[in-house]
């Protein structure tokens, strides 16, 4: 089997943890095994801490110009969009994904109506995953909501687009800690692995192919009147 070439790729990491730098996030602690496999490969890597950047609430693409005095919203999206690859991380809190996630989908979507050079939704050509940690279940239940944000807004999904590690539950040692002995999960580990390469592999074929058809799919066409072989029963 050739082994594929990934360097031609960019991703960027979007860790959603409460905890400002340096403190120590568990949810990078797993990032940083996903991101330690695409640098190997070769690809372009870089990431945020979401909630080191003062980013204001709102679904629209600058705040600034709707009452907020400050939003590097406008900054950070340049660095997302410049990425063939999202991979959005979160703690777990009450079995949800975090507020600083949640804001990050918010802001993200703030730029969905916006298009691209074919005139299809701006991120029709990007790749999204996950990677999510907490002491108590609810992984897939977080994976669901934040895959569903992504691939709403234009991202594909790769099949096992997500991965994760909780501990048992109740109150407990996180993923970084020593007596977890998270870093030895053969399932974890596994996980991100595949989350890892299904989303390289994804990104690859949308950039070898040219991205996709904007037959079928183009908000300007559609606009323009394009209809291609959808028929409306009332014109019939």
């Amino acid at each position: 089997m050739q082994k594929p070439n990934f360097s031609n790729l960019k991703a960027i990491y979007v860790n959603c943890t409460l905890k400002k730098s340096p403190e120590k996030s568990n949810t990078k602690g797993l990032m940083d095994v996903s991101t330690n496999i695409m640098k190997k490969e070769g690809v372009s890597v870089d990431e945020i801490r979401f909630v080191d950047h003062v980013v204001a609430y709102g679904v629209y693409p600058d705040m600034t110009e709707y009452g907020a005095k400050t939003d590097e919203w406008p900054t950070l999206f340049k660095r997302i969009f410049d990425a063939d690859i999202l991979i959005l991380g979160t703690p777990i809190w009450l079995g949800e994904k975090s507020s600083v996630a949640q804001k990050f989908i918010e802001r993200i979507y703030a730029m969905s109506g916006k298009t691209n050079n074919k005139g299809q939704y701006l991120f029709y050509d990007k790749v999204a995953g996950c990677v999510i940690t907490g002491n108590e279940d609810g992984i897939k239940h977080c994976a669901m909501g934040m895959l569903y944000a992504m691939q709403h807004v234009g991202y594909s999904i790769p099949p096992q687009a997500d991965c994760g590690w909780i501990g048992e539950v109740g109150p407990g040692p996180s993923y970084l800690d020593e007596e977890s002995d998270a870093k030895n999960s053969a399932f974890t580990n596994r996980n991100t692995t595949f989350m890892t390469y299904n989303l390289l592999h994804l990104a690859t074929m949308i950039k070898q192919y040219g991205g996709y058809s904007a037959y079928g799919n183009s908000r300007e066409a559609w606009d323009n009147g394009k209809r291609w072989n959808f028929e409306n029963p009332e014109y019939r």
